[in-house]
């Protein structure tokens, strides 16, 4: 008896203590707080359709979120606060945070329960949405632009900078207004612009307008001032713009900027907005993030208009300070750029021509023909090097004992394996049979080079043409590029291919270029276009300069485009067995020969130091006869070139007469 008297007051202290513990709970916090707690996340979603409101309806209170919201093109995340209860009436803040462009917009507005029988509703208020924000009235971004940062050439000579132009179009104060629309065709066909389209531009356009058809940097034979004079109204305003060299100055390598595509918006993770301007292609898309800087924003609220002709004032909630961006500093040389694309400007097949600085890996050129097509053919063409490549060759063979003057055979024709290989058309008889390496290299004999293939071994080809600085790691090149491709194991035909740059052996104009760079400089050269690319992987900004690119099964190159790319592979790391200035002496030796005894006697007469050179073409595709390409390296004192030619026959009477055009020119 007594442990159930025992165990019955037990149960009614339980019973006491939580029927005290409801009486103190039964005040309505808990309530309140999951109401609150549920306003934010229906906030948070931009949907408060299914909470409860008091003084609007629900879903006019709903439509008034989103209207308030949707000039912001995002989502805030919201949190409430502390919950401060006085009878049936809860207050406590909403925390807002919100990502606008690059800024972060912080704040908290105060919101209010009132209880209705055993539910909570929020009062609903504009200002519960922003503090200060007033009925009719929706929030906007006005993007404030950063200055974006220039690329500048060596020197820090700018490459883009103040031109003067010709601002050419109708000035309506100088026309009767019953002329203004045929003037305005006439403009336009004088310029060559939609008509119908100009015409309503003109007709649109106040009585005091200048309305601008075109921008020209200078006359030309079909639009002179004296054709636009002679149209009634017709005016031509001197003015001065931002603007490149020439309007396709390095575009292939620099890229271009104009406003960001849906596709970039897409892929930007929030960092572009609608009307944003970005890099699309070469160094502008590559190191977007550095030289875009941070726009500002602001964020604005704008009353309903009422009437019509009123001008609705606005209130700027929040704002943030654009940060400009770094300039981008490269080495290449405005004057032997611009020399290099009016060199290849008659070119028809994608072209190039790539000068390096040997003494210090400076890349002072990289221009692709018009035939390119917007194509990188400079640094990332893929390309069989041809007989260019006996510059590898021949310093594997020094590795094997051999030196400029040593015999080797040079028949007209050889087979391997079936094969038939021979000599270039018109292949001097005096140079056949058994001849001084330097001859065979000068007048590029292929067999005594395939001859050779029993003593070098495809590896050895691979560590020479690592020894000359191809087909290894740019680390300071900064920019996507293709440095060369090498197999390192080959057999039969293969091999024999590869002792002629052909086969699997590809290179990149640049490349071609590192590699007489590095006869010049007695050591390998590593080419440097980026000079601070180290500030753009502190920003943050898409960066792999190193050289690795995957060769393309034909050999040639990726599709001509201005936005194709090439995949990085992991690239060989630098011989162990850098050419030495002994090697490298050797091979100048030769490479001047090319020029004094061999096919490339047209270069004695650039003036200045003495030119060495090596020629070379590649055979590709099915044809009958094979299409080729053509190249021819050069080294000029602290000067290394290469000259491609896609569809060019031969590298001596294609690329040859561009070399010596480039090298006369360049001084």
């Amino acid at each position: 008896m007594g442990k159930l008297k025992k165990h019955g007051l037990v149960l009614g202290l339980v019973s006491l203590v939580m029927a005290g513990s409801l009486t103190a709970c039964d005040d309505g916090r808990s309530g309140a707080e999951g109401a609150a707690k549920q306003l934010a996340s229906s906030l948070a979603a931009l949907d408060v359709g299914q909470i409860a409101v008091e003084g609007k309806d629900a879903a006019a209170a709903n439509d008034q979120l989103k209207a308030v919201f949707e000039g912001l093109d995002a989502k805030p995340a919201v949190e409430s606060g502390e919950v401060k209860l006085d009878g049936d009436t809860a207050t406590f803040p909403l925390k807002y945070s919100w990502n606008i462009g690059s800024a972060k917009w912080e704040y908290s507005s105060e919101a209010t329960l009132k209880k209705a029988g055993d539910k909570w509703a929020v009062q609903w208020t504009p200002a519960l949405l922003a503090p200060e924000l007033s009925e009719g009235e929706t929030l906007s971004v006005k993007t404030v632009p950063a200055q974006r940062g220039q690329i500048l050439g060596a020197g820090d000579a700018p490459i883009v900078e103040d031109r003067p132009v010709f601002r050419v179009g109708i000035d309506k104060t100088k026309v009767p207004a019953e002329q203004a629309d045929a003037s305005a065709r006439a403009m336009a066909a004088l310029l060559g612009l939609d008509a119908e389209e100009y015409a309503k531009q003109v007709a649109a356009s106040g009585p005091q307008a200048f309305v601008e058809g075109l921008v020209l940097r200078a006359y030309t034979a079909d639009i002179t001032e004296a054709k636009i004079e002679a149209i009634p109204g017709g005016s031509s305003i001197l003015d001065s713009m931002a603007l490149a060299p020439t309007r396709t100055f390095a575009r292939a390598l620099l890229g271009s900027v104009g406003q960001a595509s849906a596709e970039q918006i897409e892929n930007s993770n929030g960092a572009l907005r609608a009307g944003d301007t970005t890099g699309t292609g070469g160094l502008q898309q590559k190191y977007d993030a550095l030289l875009r800087g941070k726009d500002g924003v602001e964020v604005r609220a704008t009353p309903e208009v009422k009437s019509e002709g009123e001008t609705p004032g606005t209130k700027v909630f929040f704002s943030s300070l654009p940060a400009p961006g770094t300039t981008l500093k490269t080495t290449l040389d405005l004057k032997l750029q611009q020399l290099a694309e009016e060199t290849l400007a008659g070119v028809g097949p994608a072209s190039a021509i790539v000068a390096l600085k040997p003494s210090t890996g400076a890349v002072l050129a990289a221009a692709s023909g018009p035939g390119s097509n917007g194509y990188n053919t400079a640094l990332l063409g893929q390309y069989a090097p041809g007989s260019t490549f006996k510059i590898v060759d021949s310093l594997a063979m020094f590795r094997n004992g051999a030196t400029p003057d040593s015999k080797v055979e040079c028949p007209s024709t050889l087979a391997v394996d079936g094969r038939t290989f021979k000599n270039a058309e018109g292949y001097p008889e005096s140079s056949l049979g058994s001849v001084a390496l330097r001859d065979a290299f000068a007048h590029s004999c292929n067999t005594a080079f395939i001859n050779a293939r029993d003593a070098v071994s495809q590896d050895q080809l691979e560590s020479a043409a690592q020894a000359l600085g191809v087909a290894v790691e740019a680390p300071k090149l900064g920019a996507d590029a293709f440095l060369g491709s090498v197999p390192g194991a080959a057999e039969g035909t293969e091999h024999a291919a590869s002792m002629i740059g052909q086969g699997k052996v590809l290179f990149s104009p640049l490349s071609a270029a590192v590699m007489a760079a590095s006869v010049a400089n007695g050591a390998p050269v590593s080419p440097q276009l980026v000079l601070n690319a180290d500030a753009a992987q502190a920003s943050g900004a898409s960066q792999n300069p190193s050289a690795g690119a995957t060769p393309t099964e034909s050999g040639s190159a990726p599709p001509s485009s201005a936005s194709a790319s090439v995949s990085a592979v992991p690239a060989s790391p630098a011989s162990t067995k850098p050419i030495t200035k002994e090697e490298a002496a050797a091979l100048s030796d030769m490479m001047r020969a090319v020029v004094t005894s061999g096919h490339a006697g047209f270069l004695a007469e650039v003036p200045g130091t003495p030119v060495g050179a090596k020629t070379g073409t590649a055979e590709f595709g099915n044809d009958n006869p094979p299409k080729t390409h053509a190249w021819i390296v050069a080294t000029h004192g602290d000067l290394a070139v290469a000259v491609f030619v896609e569809e060019g026959g031969l590298g001596a009477t294609v690329s040859g007469p561009l070399l010596k055009t480039f090298l006369t020119a360049a001084g």
